[in-house]
């Protein structure tokens, strides 16, 4: 895989460009096609309002959180779980699409049950708790008094940073002496708030370090990435490298990938570093030119599942409602022609996704959204199922194209 260091360089090489053709004429074409998305986005967006108003009225215990529907069963968890945050999101999400009073007293109420989340230090996701709650309320109400819970949040997590390995560590169990998983890129964005929030750029550094260590040991080099990386806290250096939840170690998790590309997409937008923007553009070229990528752009679990005859070839939707959500941002960091291959991309993953294969009727699939996410192969669990995650992230990909396509 040829690595991209520059915008030129993968502009030359864009899979879905743009024929040549008359200036004004692909101007025309391309603001049709931009309005022709968003009109399909809000539409969708109607009808999953649909779908989770059934949801709201099904579960209304704020502190008994849907997360998954698999084998025709609803599975719950508490506050304390790392997807405990993605209702709340949700809700906010369909507040933001619609303006409603009801979704907004919808959203505050599962929000606000979140608050102890704050002090949670059995989990490196306060992050996805808290940002995806309390932050999607600041940014869309500017509700002041969510900011210092934000922040308190943020120094929970930063009692896993250790400045020597320049990271902080995911999981509270198992047999590893420092863990550092993929996904903890994703947490990253609460501390760069903090640090806004408060001008202390301890936050801020942590978050840049965090991510440049993860560059330089999670990494292959085609830039797939490994799902676990654990490191020795007296060297600072890793000692083994495993992919917990694809099928081999070597093997290539399309979700990992997933959080990778939309968290390097997300440490640019508040470093404006171009490493980290290249690293994201990496990531995007491997997936999109993977030669298990399905037509489709719904990828199976793992990218690597098809070439084992022994493997059940499960999709993740959540892989690509995340994935498609990342690259409508990176769209917006590149040059034409290039972004139009990245939201190209994005808007194959959401037509796929709001297809009858993928997106359940009213009523059905335990009233989520998505159906054929898979959430933990090895373990045999949740698989061709529902997640609260990867709805969170269908809505939010349906936002940003209404927002920014």
């Amino acid at each position: 895989m040829r690595k991209i260091t520059t915008k030129s360089a993968l502009a030359a090489a864009v899979l879905f460009a743009l024929p040549v053709c008359d200036a004004v004429e692909t101007n025309s074409k391309q603001g049709t096609l931009l309005n022709e998305n968003v009109q399909f986005c809000r539409a969708t967006l109607d009808k999953a309002q649909l779908q989770l108003d059934d949801f709201r009225q099904a579960y209304t215990n704020p502190n008994k959180i849907p997360t998954s529907f698999s084998d025709g069963k609803v599975n719950f968890i508490t506050p304390m779980g790392w997807t405990s945050g993605f209702v709340a999101g949700s809700f906010w999400y369909m507040y933001e699409h619609n303006q409603d009073q009801s979704w907004l007293n919808t959203a505050v109420e599962w929000t606000s049950a979140l608050e102890d989340m704050r002090f949670n230090r059995k989990t490196h996701d306060v992050g996805f708790i808290m940002n995806n709650s309390f932050g999607n309320g600041v940014r869309l109400t500017g509700n002041k008094s969510y900011t210092p819970i934000l922040v308190s949040t943020a120094q929970t997590l930063m009692e896993r940073y250790n400045p020597k390995i320049g990271a902080t560590f995911s999981w509270s169990w198992g047999v590893w002496e420092f863990p550092v998983i993929i996904d903890n890129m994703m947490n990253l964005e609460l501390l760069f708030n903090a640090s806004i929030a408060t001008g202390d750029k301890t936050y801020y550094n942590a978050a840049v370090s965090h991510a440049t260590v993860t560059m330089k040991h999670h990494f292959r080099d085609d830039f797939s990435s490994y799902h676990l990386v654990n490191y020795s806290r007296d060297t600072g250096l890793p000692v083994s490298k495993q992919t917990f939840q694809g099928i081999t170690d070597d093997s290539s998790w399309s979700r990992g990938q997933a959080w990778g590309a939309y968290g390097y997409t997300m440490v640019y937008r508040y470093t404006k570093d171009e490493k980290f923007l290249n690293h994201a553009r990496n990531i995007v070229n491997y997936i999109l030119t993977h030669k298990n990528m399905p037509e489709d752009l719904v990828p199976y679990f793992d990218y690597n599942a098809p070439d084992d005859p022994e493997i059940h070839n499960y999709r993740d939707s959540s892989a690509a409602s995340l994935l498609a959500s990342g690259l409508l941002e990176l769209a917006t960091y590149v040059e034409k022609e290039e972004a139009t291959r990245y939201r190209k991309a994005a808007m194959t993953m959401l037509r796929s996704l709001s297809s009858p294969e993928y997106l359940a009727e009213k009523g059905e699939n335990g009233y989520f959204l998505l159906k054929q996410a898979t959430g933990n192969y090895p373990a045999g669990k949740e698989l061709n199922a529902a997640l609260n995650y990867g709805d969170y992230y269908f809505l939010e990909a349906l936002n940003r194209c209404k927002n920014i396509i």
